[in-house]
């Protein structure tokens, strides 16, 4: 080997050397949780690391349920879910945990049918679907809501979610809150005893059950509808108009909601003649007071970005930004966190 090759390896290996040397000293911030805004978050975290390329995140799309008990545990940095924690949960918690809302989003209502049918439903139809109670497509109560559709004569094949799931809160939050029947047997929450239907893993899992399966019905966040290219139906909201998900529907429910001091808050069903009734926020959980000073640090500092650029980077992916008003509260309340 020459001269000119031994310095060329050198300089590879240097270069190697450093970049490793680099990596190692990233500090790792674990988080874990919500599938519902996996998109938006794997976003912000690329995007972070531009910003700081000492911090880097590592997050599992493990569904809300899973990330609520990590946080509990304390074997993540942050959780993140769909559904507020209950009072019970946060009990549990070492210390004070606090929800920060990050974005809003819409749970569509998915199916599968032959040819390029748009729907329209109701909530009591929906609630029946989901109760086995309506089990064929050509049910009189669709083909009521949707004249000129040829509704096909095949079975309802309805699927949920397997795993503890905010997107799963959000729709249940909506199935109780307009169908008592719901509320007494199924009720709302991360998971709940379905009364029928098949389960897949996740907003993917679902998604992929569904786009396989002819005669299935689901319900999934509105971006995995759009990347798999599946069709979602227009609901009927609180004014009797059938909306269909978009950013401003997804905005108007938002900026119809009641927020509390703690931001435990539901849009479920919400008042206002353009707004789409399935839909909620979602929180990312950390602990008021971090016990380690250093992650505490880059976890507020990201937080701070994430509720002020990283809000600029959502409608791309079909998430709701929050309103300035509950931005400014979110960001207050970051300045509550302690390290």
């Amino acid at each position: 080997m020459n001269l000119t090759n031994k310095l060329g390896n050198l300089a590879v290996a240097a270069m190697m050397f450093g970049l490793a040397a680099k990596a190692s000293a990233q500090m790792l911030i674990n988080g874990a949780g919500a599938t519902f805004p996996y998109p938006i978050y794997s976003k912000w975290f690329d995007e972070y690391v531009k910003v700081d390329d000492s911090v880097r995140f590592n997050y599992q799309s493990i569904g809300s349920g899973g990330g609520q008990k990590q946080i509990l545990a304390q074997t993540v940095d942050f959780g993140a879910s769909d559904g507020p924690m209950s009072d019970e949960n946060l009990a549990k918690a070492s210390t004070k945990l606090l929800h920060i809302p990050t974005v809003a989003g819409a749970v569509v209502v998915t199916y599968n049918l032959p040819g390029d049918i748009k729907l329209k439903l109701d909530g009591p139809t929906i609630v029946d679907i989901f109760r086995g109670k309506i089990t064929k497509w050509n049910d009189a109560r669709i083909a009521g809501q949707n004249p000129g559709v040829k509704l096909p004569d095949i079975d309802v094949v309805v699927v949920h979610r397997s795993d503890g799931s905010g997107t799963t809160y959000i729709f249940t939050d909506y199935l109780s809150a307009i169908s008592h029947p719901w509320q007494e047997e199924a009720g709302k929450g991360t998971a709940v005893n379905w009364p029928v239907g098949l389960g897949g893993k996740g907003n993917e899992g679902v998604a992929g059950q569904v786009k396989q399966t002819p005669g299935a019905i689901g319900y999934v966040e509105l971006i995995y509808a759009l990347q798999n290219k599946l069709s979602f139906a227009d609901i009927k909201n609180a004014e009797g108009k059938y909306i269909s998900p978009s950013l401003d529907s997804i905005t108007a429910a938002m900026a119809a909601a009641k927020v509390p001091d703690d931001f435990r808050f539901s849009m479920a069903n919400a008042s206002g003649a353009d707004a789409y009734p399935i839909a909620g926020t979602t929180w990312l959980l950390v602990y008021q007071t971090q016990k380690d000073p250093a992650k505490g640090k880059k976890i507020v500092e990201f937080l701070n970005w994430a509720l002020t650029k990283g809000e600029e980077m959502a409608p791309s992916l079909d998430y709701a930004p929050l309103p300035k008003i509950l931005q400014e509260r979110a960001l207050a309340r970051v300045k509550e966190i302690k390290f």
